[in-house]
């Protein structure tokens, strides 16, 4: 048995001697992270509106638009584009700036800010679609993140943005590019967020994000101030920046938007005083490794 052994032990030793037990891993090499291209895509205009009051944006629901205009929500029917009711409250108000407003079960929800007053101030004000009669409020109070702009529903609580200028309503330790995305659970306790892509934001300066919605597909659809594109983003595998997947040419000179039916928005041309139904063309994020939707 001790003559085995030896004999076993040897051959091993050998091996070892000619065959190493493991491949000795080559040089470290850390690649550097290229952004994904983002698709250019074109939507279609399909119908026009005249709505004097489209200055800041519009919600939507199956019969009815409501163009905002900071102390004014209006009601317009969708079928015949007939002004049905406005609500109007005073300028420089307790309310000040409505920036956008959404329809959910009769509602419509709506985000309102002190722009462009420092320190930012923001709340959601509520009213019943039907009568046009504010029936609640929520103050978020000193928001550091930013004026509130935009926001929507998300895993039960809210997905929502916040804009930072650098110019009028901005504060001088904080420009366009502190704007950013925040989830809160459903009483509005922060619990994440995102910043938006630089390319993005560069292309939103001196301002930010002034509309945004998750659409049918589950990603996240936002407009700036004034340049007619709308930016798609979706959520990212890691980290804290939302990965932009596309770019689509819309008639819409920025601002707030809603979806209506499908892929079909509501948006406004300020200049104009009008208010847009435009279809937008499918996104296809199959192809970006690290792009995930949102619901």
């Amino acid at each position: 048995m001790r003559l085995v052994a030896v004999c076993l032990l040897g051959l091993a030793l050998a091996a070892c001697a000619t065959e190493p037990l493991f491949e000795p891993p080559g040089p470290l090499i850390v690649p550097d992270y290229v952004a994904p291209v983002p698709i250019r895509l074109v939507a279609t205009t399909m119908r026009e509106f005249p709505a004097p009051e489209a200055d800041q944006g519009v919600a939507v629901d199956d019969r009815y638009f409501y163009p905002v205009d900071n102390t004014v929500v209006a009601k317009y029917e969708r079928a015949s584009g007939a002004l049905i009711a406005r609500w109007v409250a005073p300028r420089n108000g307790l309310v000040r700036h409505l920036n956008s407003c959404f329809e959910d079960a009769g509602r419509l929800l709506c985000a309102n800010s002190n722009y462009s007053e420092t320190p930012h101030g923001s709340s959601v004000e509520i009213f019943d679609a039907r009568t046009m009669q504010h029936v609640d409020t929520h103050s978020l109070g000193m928001t550091e993140e930013g004026s509130l702009t935009w926001f929507d529903h998300y895993r039960g609580g809210w997905i929502a943005g916040f804009a930072h200028y650098a110019e009028n309503g901005g504060v001088a330790f904080k420009d366009h590019t502190f704007s950013n995305s925040v989830t809160y659970d459903a009483q509005w306790r922060r619990t994440g967020g995102w910043l938006f892509p630089k390319p993005v934001v560069e292309r939103m300066a001196p301002y930010a994000a002034s509309g945004g919605a998750i659409g049918p597909d589950g990603l996240l659809y936002i407009l700036g101030h004034d340049r007619p594109e709308i930016y798609v983003l979706a959520r990212p595998a890691m980290g804290p920046t939302l990965i932009h997947v596309a770019t689509i040419d819309v008639e819409a000179e920025g601002q707030a938007f809603a979806f209506a039916d499908g892929r079909t928005i509501y948006a406004i041309d300020r200049r104009k005083g009008a208010v847009r139904e435009i279809n937008l063309p499918a996104v296809n994020i199959s192809t970006f490794a690290d792009a995930h939707a949102f619901r």
